[in-house]
């Protein structure tokens, strides 16, 4: 059974996620302020956290910070900070996804379940992630290739390189700066217009409609995702 770590210091929030997990067969373990929530996570060991960044005695960055120390637990950031760069830190110190407040539990829920899934591989070989198939294309992390309509698609290396961190964190909101350090290096972290411009050719060779991308997902002033 999955166990569910809440953080979170507003009761009805607490109570509303509890109620709604429980009825899902999850099991919950919830926790008022970040001291709490990092001592439960070392004693329970929870499958993924739902953690508000707005905590009464840690900020939500610093528990996330202390849970990467030892875990890669998945972590849902729940909160009530809107602007792109609150988003972007809790994003760079090891966040798996963010869901702003106020929020559509369904949404929160699908949410949950991705990241889940998204784990569930870690304990296995690294391997096991090769083909990432897609109503429109399939994508080969073995081969380094791509086919579309049955036909390969020449990509760049850049482009290549681009695609397979994104395919690689599929349904994972990935942040602008640790796309452009992982492509283009770590020296890098301000230049989003060279992930406009790619983004754009890897939208054109692959997605059905450029421009209402299925696939190819935007998050303004954060990321992109990458769904199936």
């Amino acid at each position: 059974m999955t166990r569910v770590l809440v953080v979170d210091d507003e009761p009805q929030i607490v109570r509303a996620l509890v109620i709604n997990l429980k009825a899902r067969k999850y099991e919950v373990d919830a926790a008022p302020d970040g001291a709490t929530a990092l001592q439960l996570a070392a004693a329970r060991h929870p499958d993924v956290v739902v953690l508000d960044l707005g905590l009464p005695d840690l900020d939500g960055v610093d528990v996330i910070k202390g849970l990467r120390g030892w875990t890669r637990v998945p972590i849902l950031v729940l909160s009530a900070r809107h602007t792109s760069d609150e988003k972007v830190e809790a994003l760079d110190a090891g966040a798996d996804d963010y869901v702003t407040k106020p929020f559509g539990m369904d949404e929160l829920l699908a949410r949950l379940r991705a990241a889940v899934r998204r784990a569930e591989p870690a304990g296995g070989d690294e391997g096991e992630l090769v083909i990432v198939e897609t109503p429109g294309f399939t994508v080969d992390l073995a081969a380094k290739k791509v086919n579309r309509d049955g036909k390969d698609v020449r990509l760049t290396p850049t482009e290549w390189h681009l695609l397979e961190v994104l395919v690689r964190n599929t349904g994972r909101l990935v942040s602008q700066k640790q796309l452009l350090q992982e492509v283009w290096g770590p020296s890098y972290g301000t230049e989003t217009n060279y992930l406009r411009v790619y983004m754009a050719q890897l939208r054109r060779k692959l997605e059905a409609d450029p421009s209402h991308p299925r696939h190819f997902v935007t998050e303004p002033g954060m990321g992109y995702r990458f769904e199936r």
